[in-house]
C-alpha cells in the first residue's frame, strides 16, 4: 500500500522499523512485506493485516513463523473473505479476529471516511464538476452507500450495480435505479468501484466507455478495475499529473484513470483522522484480546470482536459535547 513519505519519514525518525513509500511497484511492495516479517533480530508474535497480503506471505513463504504467532486481526472485507476461505478449508493455523464486522469499523470507518473522502480525492486530482454527471458505483455496501449519498449530494445522476439482492433492494428503496455494467458504460461519466471483487471493471467495458470518463476504485487493493488490461502496445498512457492517467485509445478516446486503480482515498486525499483512531482503537483492542486470552479459549478459526469491546464506550464518551 502506497503511503505519505513525510509519514514513514516520522515513524522511521522515532526509531520505527518503515518499509513503506508513495508509488511502489507490485515488486516493491511484496519486498516491503518481506523484510516487516524478517526484520533484524526480531520476529513477530501478532499479525495485522489489511487485505491479507501478510498473512498470504507468511502462510506462503514462512509457515512456522505463522504457527508461532498468537493470533490475526484483520480490518478489510477482502481480507476477511479470505480467512474465512483458509477457515473453511481447514488451513488456518492460529486464530483470527475479523474486524471489518465490528461495528466501530464497519459503521464508522467504512461509511463516514468514505464520506468525506471520495469528493476530495475526485476535486483534487480532476477539478471535475460532479454536479450533473452520470455516475456508476459499482457495489452497494457500506463503502459503496457512502459514495452514492456523498454524489448524490453534489448534483450526481448515480445509477448503482451490485450482485447482491439484499444489498440491491436496499439501493432501490433509497432511490438509485439497479443496472448492469455492461447496459449503460457507453453513457456513464464517472465509474467507482466499491465491491471489494476483481475485474469488476474489464477491458471489454473500458473499450466502451465515452471519451473523458473518470475511472477509479474506492474498494480494496488494485483489482477492481483490469488496470494489467490497458498494458498493451495500441494504447499510449500519459501522466497528467500525480495520481492521474490519461490512457489514449487509437481512435482518439482518452479514459481517466486515477490513482492507477489502486484504493482512492488512501492515494489522493487526507482521510478523517477521528474516524480513523476509532479503527486503531479497536485494532489495540483486539490484539490484546487474542495476546491475553487464556489457551483455548479461541481455536483456529475467525472470531469477531465481542461486542462489549468493540463498541469503545471511551470514545463515546470523548465526543460528547458539554
Amino acid at each position: 500500500m502506497s503511503t505519505q513519505n513525510e509519514i514513514a519519514s516520522a515513524l522511521a525518525e522515532a526509531g520505527v522499523p518503515v518499509f513503506a513509500w508513495r508509488g511502489q511497484t507490485e515488486v516493491d511492495f511484496w519486498w516491503c512485506i518481506d523484510k516487516v516479517v524478517c526484520g533484524d533480530g526480531w520476529q513477530p508474535n501478532m499479525i495485522l493485516d489489511d487485505g491479507g497480503d501478510l498473512t498470504h506471505w507468511l502462510a506462503k513463504k514462512y509457515p512456522s513463523i505463522l504457527k508461532e504467532c498468537r493470533g490475526i486481526v484483520e480490518e478489510s472485507v477482502t481480507g476477511a473473505h479470505r480467512l474465512h476461505q483458509i477457515a473453511k478449508a481447514g488451513r488456518l493455523p492460529i486464530p483470527a479476529i475479523n474486524l471489518n464486522e465490528c461495528v466501530t469499523k464497519s459503521k464508522f470507518d467504512n461509511l463516514y471516511t468514505t464520506r468525506e473522502s471520495v469528493i476530495e480525492s475526485l476535486k483534487r486530482t480532476t477539478d471535475m464538476m460532479i454536479g450533473g454527471k452520470q455516475a456508476l458505483v459499482c457495489g452497494y455496501g457500506d463503502v459503496g452507500k457512502s459514495c452514492c449519498k456523498s454524489l448524490q449530494t453534489m448534483g450526481a445522476h448515480v445509477t448503482v450495480s451490485e450482485v447482491d439482492p439484499i444489498c440491491a433492494l436496499q439501493a432501490c428503496m433509497d432511490g438509485f435505479k439497479i443496472v448492469k455494467v455492461s447496459e449503460v458504460i457507453r453513457t456513464i461519466d464517472l465509474v467507482i468501484t466499491a465491491t471489494g471483487n476483481k475485474r469488476v471493471i474489464t477491458r471489454e467495458n473500458m473499450d466502451r466507455m465515452k471519451s473523458g470518463a473518470v475511472l477509479c476504485n474506492m474498494g480494496h487493493s488494485d483489482n477492481e478495475i483490469d488496470v494489467a488490461s490497458l498494458k498493451t502496445p495500441e494504447l499510449i498512457w500519459e501522466r497528467v499529473r500525480s495520481q492521474v492517467d490519461y490512457v489514449n485509445w487509437p481512435d482518439g478516446r482518452r479514459l481517466v484513470l486515477l490513482a492507477e486503480g489502486r484504493v482512492l482515498n488512501q492515494n489522493c486525499s487526507s482521510l478523517p483522522s477521528f474516524v480513523l483512531s476509532i479503527t486503531c482503537a479497536a485494532e489495540v483492542v483486539a490484539l490484546i484480546e487474542l495476546y491475553s486470552a487464556p489457551a483455548g479459549k479461541y481455536k483456529n478459526e475467525v472470531y469477531l470482536l465481542p461486542k462489549r469491546l468493540g463498541e469503545c464506550p471511551l470514545y463515546l464518551t470523548s465526543y460528547t459535547y458539554t
